[in-house]
């Protein structure tokens, strides 16, 4: 199993490494305006686009108009969806005739999609119709992906650019992402899950006749099962690839439906990181320095592939209660061995441990196994990786952005300890990037830690717990872990529909988007207007093994300060339980 495993996650990481290089080199060159295939493809949708909004391409914005852009674009874009909601029953597309979703869970979603989180607290195909789904979800998924795609980009300029206002063009960025990166893309991984039968239709469902016919519990006779179906393809591509997560269907990616074999399963992994893995190269190509690129690059597959072990070992090692039992729980020719509880059969141990990793790195959130039966140290993997502030590999653009956040402290704690001005690109890294920078780290960390406070000292909070003590604690913590840092997976176990999870993680998914966007952008605009400081004897490389080394302790020296105590409450304390009974 040992050899199945690294055989697995090998091949995966070569496959990643090979298509994100190129795909990093073609986005560098699109956000320059140098892609002239691509622009010979799609250059007149773009300038049709631009003339009917009004747009004037080379409009430079400074700081401020550039936030303020990024803020009414996602606040149209939240009342939109909230509104399709609200008004579905009267809207067409809607074969199921589903009624209008409740205020609470309404605001929940429209937060959600906008933000880039796609946290859901209800079953998609029970709640809403064709119609919200396609123009409301799914055209957020491209947006919010194409917004956190721009803001990087603005961020990029930043470092490059010399004693200037400006930070680059919005609503140019916004479109060239979308157009000429995520639609494409999408279209490719769409029609490739359609060939493996992801299902894409305008129908609601399916009645299929059972061949084992059984009995309700009132002892009614059942023959049929009713299979919901609808437009699923089209918004699983786009949600992979923009980091949305979220699903269809209420399994999401366990759903045969949304992810019917190997090879779509191994489709979609792929579409988890491959834009994030990709940016890290378009970031090198900007700055005409590859090998910064690769240091970020390194930096981040340092901090995945020991947790993707971690995660791995613990399943596969299996349930230390069931051992003590006489329970063979061994990998054999007539079991995968291990913790398979909540774990497709299609997919066994590898495949579930990859994807957890990859999603909750990737602030994707989508999921083919159910995190909540996972043992607690493999639960605890997950958990972490979303609570360093989805920046190993993270969001499309949000998690290189919050990346290059932990290197600017990086390079100011190196700066401390030679006693001058630290450096970064040649930008001097001074008081006001380190207090925007601090306000990225420091505030999706007090979301999380307040908001589970919080729950756990309340009724409102309680009183939907699926499990009592370390484990409902756990899945407080993972939940608003999960919306304060925009990934939107669940752990299971816990109610949110209601009221007070609905309007308290509405609330920290705001928090962890714009709460970052806006210190990333102020950013930004300061280093734009600052002079290039040439390197000298004493500037730190941030391309080195060293500075990789820095960085990656940096942002383990952060969580753990952090998150520590917390899960010590839940998921350590509960690995330690397993062993005292």
């Amino acid at each position: 199993m040992i050899e199945n495993a690294l055989l697995r996650c090998v091949l995966y990481l070569i496959a990643l490494v090979a298509l994100a290089v190129p795909l990093g080199a073609y986005m560098a060159r699109v956000y320059a305006g140098e892609a002239k295939l691509a622009a010979r493809v799609f250059g007149p949708v773009e300038r049709l686009f631009y003339r009917a909004a009004g747009i004037r391409e080379g409009e430079d914005m400074p700081f401020p108009r550039y936030a303020a852009a990024v803020l009414l674009f996602n606040l149209f874009g939240l009342v939109v969806v909230y509104v399709l909601q609200r008004l579905q029953a009267l809207l067409p597309l809607n074969p199921a005739g589903l009624g209008a979703v409740s205020p609470e869970v309404s605001w929940n979603t429209a937060v959600s999609f906008a933000s880039n989180t796609n946290w859901q607290a209800y079953a998609g195909e029970t709640t809403l119709s064709h119609l919200t789904q396609m123009l409301g979800l799914t055209v957020q998924n491209f947006v919010s992906a194409g917004t956190g795609m721009a803001v990087l980009v603005a961020l990029v300029r930043g470092f490059t650019r010399r004693t200037a206002d400006g930070i680059g063009n919005f609503w140019v960025d916004l479109t060239r992402s979308t157009l000429y990166v995520l639609l494409p893309l999408s279209v490719i991984v769409a029609l490739v899950l359609v060939s493996q039968g992801v299902v894409q239709t305008f129908a609601g469902s399916h009645v299929a006749e059972l061949l084992d016919p059984t009995t309700s519990s009132d002892g009614a006779g059942v023959t049929r099962q009713i299979l919901a179906l609808g437009p699923a393809a089209s918004q699983i591509a786009i949600k992979q690839l923009g980091t949305n997560g979220g699903g269809f269907f209420n399994a999401n990616s366990a759903h045969p439906f949304e992810n019917p074999n190997a090879l779509s399963n191994f489709v979609e992994m792929l579409s988890l990181l491959l834009v994030p893995a990709a940016l890290c190269f378009t970031f090198g190509a900007m700055v005409k320095d590859k090998r910064q690129g690769y240091a970020v690059f390194a930096a981040m597959l340092a901090i995945f592939v020991p947790l993707l072990v971690i995660a791995t070992a613990a399943e596969q090692h299996g349930n230390p209660v069931l051992s003590s039992l006489g329970v063979d729980q061994g990998a054999s020719l007539l079991q995968p061995g291990g913790n398979m509880e909540g774990k497709e059969a299609r997919f066994g141990i590898v495949d579930s441990t990859l994807w957890t990793t990859a999603t909750t790195a990737a602030s994707n959130g989508s999921v083919n196994a159910m995190h909540d039966s996972f043992t607690p140290l493999g639960g605890l993997v997950p958990m972490w990786l979303m609570q360093l502030g989805e920046i190993v590999f993270g969001g499309v653009g949000s998690g290189l952005y919050g990346m290059l956040m932990y290197a600017v402290i990086a390079v100011f704690i190196a700066g401390l300890m030679v006693g001058r001005t630290p450096e970064y690109l040649g930008k001097k890294i001074e008081a006001f990037e380190m207090k925007m920078a601090s306000l990225v780290i420091l505030l999706p960390a007090a979301a999380v830690l307040v908001g589970t406070a919080l729950a756990s000292a309340t009724p409102a909070g309680t009183a939907s717990l699926g499990n009592p003590g370390a484990h409902g604690f756990s899945e407080i913590l993972y939940a608003f872990s999960s919306g304060a840092n925009n990934n939107g997976s669940a752990f299971g176990g816990l109610t949110v529909s209601g009221t007070f999870y609905a309007t308290a993680i509405g609330l920290c998914m705001l928090i962890g988007r714009y709460g970052i966007i806006v210190p990333v952008l102020a950013i930004a605009g300061s280093l734009a207007r600052k002079k290039l400081v040439p390197a000298s004897a004493g500037t730190l490389p941030t391309h080195t093994p060293l500075f990789v080394l820095l960085l990656v302790g940096t942002i383990l020296l952060v969580g753990a300060l952090t998150f520590v105590p917390a899960l010590a409450l839940g998921p350590i304390v509960e690995h330690l339980s397993l062993f005292a009974r």
